[in-house]
């Protein structure tokens, strides 16, 4: 049984820079996102008792490969990747429905795994949308994933207690971040990703219609903005006088 997970490409948010309130992206790297990491880390553990492979699955423009190599460093198998200019900036509708045609193209597919949500924007979106797709159930936030035969047996990381479940196989299951911590790759795994196999397709090779018009429209991405005066206290006394005035802060 093979272990799909699917990755995205996403800015480096160490590097992002903030001017008039908007993020500045130019020439800021891509790397694959750290809740990714952590589904990636649980599908290696997970193929053990799966006795199946971990393909990573991707799409997007032509350097999604770069990507996809820090993901098979890190202990895919193998890759699927879906490469297209067009898909730089497709909405999530758009890129749900060609990863559900490439997973589809893949056998013996038994867990899918996703991050509860992409680090750049987080909508989670893509998940619910693969799952319908293929007819999959899908179980999320995800903090343990065990295989019993044709069942995968889910705990779930609600807001104040964990919840245990049964979905049957194949299954699309988003986990949390604590799920695994990631591991950094030895140098000769990295090495090794360079020789891994992957299978790129083209978009006029998945039986897919993409809509013309987007579904989902960002209208704006801005920063917070900052109520932060800027005073300089010397002394705890003073700090407690200029709470108190703001009426921050009663004895």
């Amino acid at each position: 049984m093979n272990i799909i997970v699917a990755v995205k490409q996403i800015p480096d948010l160490q590097q992002i820079r903030i001017r008039n309130r908007e993020p500045v992206l130019d020439n800021i790297p891509m790397v694959l996102g750290d809740i990714d990491k952590s589904a990636l880390e649980a599908a290696v553990e997970l193929k053990e008792s799966a006795q199946g492979r971990v393909i990573v699955v991707s799409a997007g423009n032509k350097e999604v490969e770069d990507t996809v190599k820090e993901a098979l460093a890190a202990g895919g198998d193998e890759a699927v990747l879906i490469e297209d200019d067009t898909l730089a900036d497709a909405d999530s509708s758009v890129i749900a429905g060609v990863l559900a045609a490439a997973i589809r193209k893949i056998d013996d597919v038994g867990v899918i795994l996703f991050g509860e949500g992409s680090a750049d924007n987080y909508s989670g979106r893509v998940v619910s949308a693969v799952a319908s797709n293929l007819g999959y159930c899908q179980a999320g936030y995800a903090k343990q994933i065990e295989v019993d035969g044709s069942l995968a047996r889910v705990t779930r990381s609600l807001e104040d207690s964990d919840e245990i479940i049964e979905v049957p196989l194949p299954a699309v299951v988003s986990v949390v971040s604590e799920i695994k911590e990631p591991k950094i790759p030895s140098v000769t795994n990295i090495l090794k990703a360079r020789k891994k196999p992957k299978e790129v397709y083209r978009l006029d090779e998945l039986d897919i219609e993409i809509p013309v018009e987007k579904n989902v429209t960002t209208i704006s991405n801005l920063a917070p903005v900052s109520e932060r005066k800027g005073i300089v206290v010397k002394s705890v006394d003073e700090l407690i006088k200029i709470l108190e005035s703001e009426k921050k802060l009663e004895r």
